[in-house]
């Protein structure tokens, strides 16, 4: 077992101080709100990534309460391009739930904060810890191999066993003062420092007790999941443009892939097209279709390969907006919820019409 001489939280908060990040955006006014908006945006995204989305949302929606009141389409519109979009429709509907049964208070304890939508212990966690120095630890993803590569716990962090191993070690180690500052600080030094495939390890405050850096192994940890090869699914996407260069888009179920989110009529193969209001796309044009090139997007299950297919249709005037339908201005002016692809290739005819 690693020396503990000084403290492992000691040493952690004397590089936080030092070494961390202080100025994130949602680390300048630690309210639970903006630690919740900031660590549900965090969930499998890099901090880069999320601090432009972070301030708009934020200068957006500023409290609870606005979220609260807001439309699905507004909330999933300043989330278009994040991914992850269930964590969106989670947290609008968490932020409703804190208003109409705690008055916009919100809970106070780990265990009340896990009984909101998308909020998982680490998160609850995170939460309690930052924004209201409650003493609770947490196990995100930077955590874990901080965790593992110090302990040289062998495994993938989420068999069970491992996992809670990795809890018990993180709850053994989380301090009774400055919990706030040591949240952010072990999950700092796994961003920053204790990264995946290329660790500092010698800027890290941990070098000399660290069994993985000691072994010379410190990559080896955590464990990886068996990798399998992700099948590949087709589907053609049709953009369809009325005389004014709109786009035909579609809403998808709330649940499933892209839930609540607008996307093209689709089918799965692009010589069938797909029928609007129980007619086909056929017997509403009459000049003829284009294939664009391809694309892929990836999800973590599975890959999904979109032929994009372009119809100038002359004949679709009869297809007016409803909640299922509505014709999209290629400047994005609406504020509505894209699925990721979607957008590429609207942004794309934009530039080339």
């Amino acid at each position: 077992m690693p020396s503990t001489n000084p403290p492992f939280a000691e040493q952690l908060l004397q590089w936080f101080d030092q070494h961390g990040r202080h100025d994130l955006p949602w680390q300048t006014d630690r309210t639970p709100y903006r630690v919740w908006i900031s660590e549900i945006m965090l969930q499998q995204t890099q901090v880069s990534t999320v601090i432009p989305y972070f301030e708009r949302f934020i200068d957006r929606f500023a409290t609870v309460e606005e979220l609260a009141l807001a439309e699905t389409d507004q909330v999933l519109h300043l989330w278009t391009g994040l991914g992850y979009y269930a964590r969106a429709r989670n947290l609008h509907k968490a932020a409703k739930v804190i208003v109409q049964t705690n008055g916009g208070s919100f809970p106070d304890t780990v265990e009340d904060l896990m009984e909101l939508d998308g909020i998982g212990q680490s998160t609850a966690g995170a939460i309690a810890a930052i924004s209201m120095g409650v003493r609770a630890p947490i196990l995100d993803g930077n955590v874990k191999r901080v965790l593992a590569r110090y302990h040289c716990i062998a495994g993938w962090p989420e068999q069970s066993s491992v996992k809670k191993q990795l809890w018990e070690i993180a709850e053994s180690l989380t301090p009774h003062t400055r919990v706030d500052d040591y949240t952010q600080a072990i999950m700092d030094l796994g961003a920053t420092v204790c990264t995946r495939s290329k660790p500092s390890c010698q800027v890290c405050p941990f070098q000399l007790d660290c069994g993985g850096h000691q072994q010379g192994r410190a990559t080896e940890f955590p464990g990886k999941k068996a990798k399998k090869a992700l099948p590949v699914k087709s589907v053609a996407m049709f953009i369809l443009q009325n005389a004014a260069g709109e786009v035909l888009l579609e809403k998808r179920p709330a649940t499933g892939i892209w839930g609540s989110l607008y996307s093209l009529p689709e089918t799965a193969e692009p010589s069938t097209t797909p029928k609007l209001m129980g007619v086909s796309i056929g017997n509403r044009t009459d000049s003829g279709s284009e294939e664009l090139e391809k694309i892929r997007h990836s999800f973590s299950h599975y890959h999904l390969d979109i032929t994009p297919v372009r119809i100038r249709a002359t004949k679709l005037d009869e297809i007016a907006e409803t909640d299922r339908w509505l014709w999209y201005p290629l400047d994005h002016s609406l504020e509505v919820g894209l699925a990721a692809p979607v957008k590429k290739l609207l942004s794309k005819l934009a530039e080339k019409p």
